[in-house]
């Protein structure tokens, strides 16, 4: 790549449109679809939590925090799949890693917002981010952008190896495409 190349072609502005030649592009509406998903699980596990830990006594001694811990993981895992599946229908199945981790980490970013709504209109008398028990600990939330990251990125990464397989035994198949079905 000389400096012509890159003074004549514009830099890929994350649209959603048609990526540059020879580079793929971002896929936003594949990453909001995967971070959607991924909401939604947060969303379920969360509010699961808040009924359990009103009817179980020690709700943090019981056995319901590690299937919850699976199911939020599941979720992210969602996340990176159908991140990098709709990126792949939309015609950019060679950014795997991109769509799953960014749909992962979009589902966490999105949930933070609605993480201090709930702080707000508990009025649980503890701190956002400081305090003893704070709802919000930065090394909490640092976690979770790891967690989210890497597992959306997993997800991602599956998804493309599944559609890679499913082409390579179909190949009239179009990229991204799920079963097909003869009517």
């Amino acid at each position: 790549m000389d400096a012509r190349d890159s003074a004549a072609s514009p830099p890929d502005t994350g649209t959603g449109g048609p990526p540059s030649p020879g580079r793929p592009g971002i896929r936003w509406p594949a990453v909001l679809a995967g971070a959607g998903v991924g909401l939604v699980v947060l969303i379920v596990v969360a509010t699961t939590r808040a009924v359990l830990d009103r009817r179980v006594s020690d709700f943090d001694e019981s056995g319901w925090t590690l299937p919850l811990f699976v199911i939020l993981v599941a979720g992210y895992f969602a996340a990176g799949w159908v991140g990098q599946r709709r990126a792949a229908v939309l015609g950019t199945p060679d950014a795997p890693f991109t769509h799953g981790t960014l749909a992962g980490i979009g589902a966490f970013v999105a949930w933070i917002p609605l993480r201090i709504l709930i702080w707000l209109v508990r009025d649980e008398r503890r701190g956002l981010v400081s305090g003893d028990d704070a709802a919000l600990r930065p090394g909490q939330v640092f976690g979770g952008l790891v967690i989210a990251a890497g597992v959306g990125l997993l997800g991602g990464f599956l998804a493309s190896r599944a559609g890679r397989a499913r082409r390579s035994a179909d190949p009239e198949a179009p990229a991204g495409s799920g079963p097909v079905v003869e009517a």
